[in-house]
């Protein structure tokens, strides 16, 4: 099975819990994940602002190690391209470009407004919101994604999460249909 190209957009990462989430399914090599040091410094801008009491040097710890997922994680050689697109919010052209030069073949983002299917088609890219595309890896991948989600659960120590506690976080940050498919597989994350 190819392994799908997805550029990550800074309201996905900005929540620790979805941003883990995603980072243990790359580790896995359920998806393949993109992102660029804009979009870093608009996640950790926005946590910085309201979290000030995270330091700044565990934001860039998380930071260094997200970008040590693979090798082509951060995508760089996009800003050329951000000029020459067009999207409802001009701010959010620099996430387009980097998915054209990442070859992506989706932004998962909640802000599917900002990233018009017309808009997108003529690259080949679509945008999805992170509940619609964790649930098309889950159907993809069953077994390989609740192997990540099961790692990624039993990591949680500060506090630890009971595998249902687990699925109430997934549907209080935005995940509600990932939440009911989990729920069907407690016993096995």
């Amino acid at each position: 099975m190819k392994v799908s190209i997805a550029v990550l957009d800074a309201c996905v990462l900005y929540p620790p819990a979805l941003r883990d989430l995603f980072m243990w399914l790359a580790v896995d090599m359920v998806y393949q994940p993109r992102w660029t040091n804009q979009i870093h410094d608009e996640w950790m801008r926005n946590v910085k602002a309201n979290r000030p009491e995270i330091p700044p040097a565990q934001l860039e710890r998380t930071r260094k190690l997200m970008d040590r997922i693979n090798e082509e994680c951060l995508v760089s050689g996009y800003e050329p391209l951000i000029p020459t697109l067009s999207l409802p919010d001009v701010d959010d052209r620099h996430v387009l470009a980097a998915a054209i030069e990442a070859k992506a073949s989706v932004i998962v983002t909640f802000n599917l407004s900002d990233f018009p299917a017309v808009a997108l088609k003529t690259f080949g890219i679509r945008a999805s919101h992170p509940d619609n595309y964790l649930c098309d890896l889950f159907d993809a991948e069953p077994e390989m994604f609740l192997h990540s989600v099961q790692r990624h659960r039993t990591s949680l120590k500060n506090p630890p999460k009971a595998p249902a506690d687990y699925a109430d976080t997934l549907r209080t940050n935005g995940l509600k249909k990932l939440a009911v498919r989990i729920e069907q597989h407690l016993s096995s994350i």
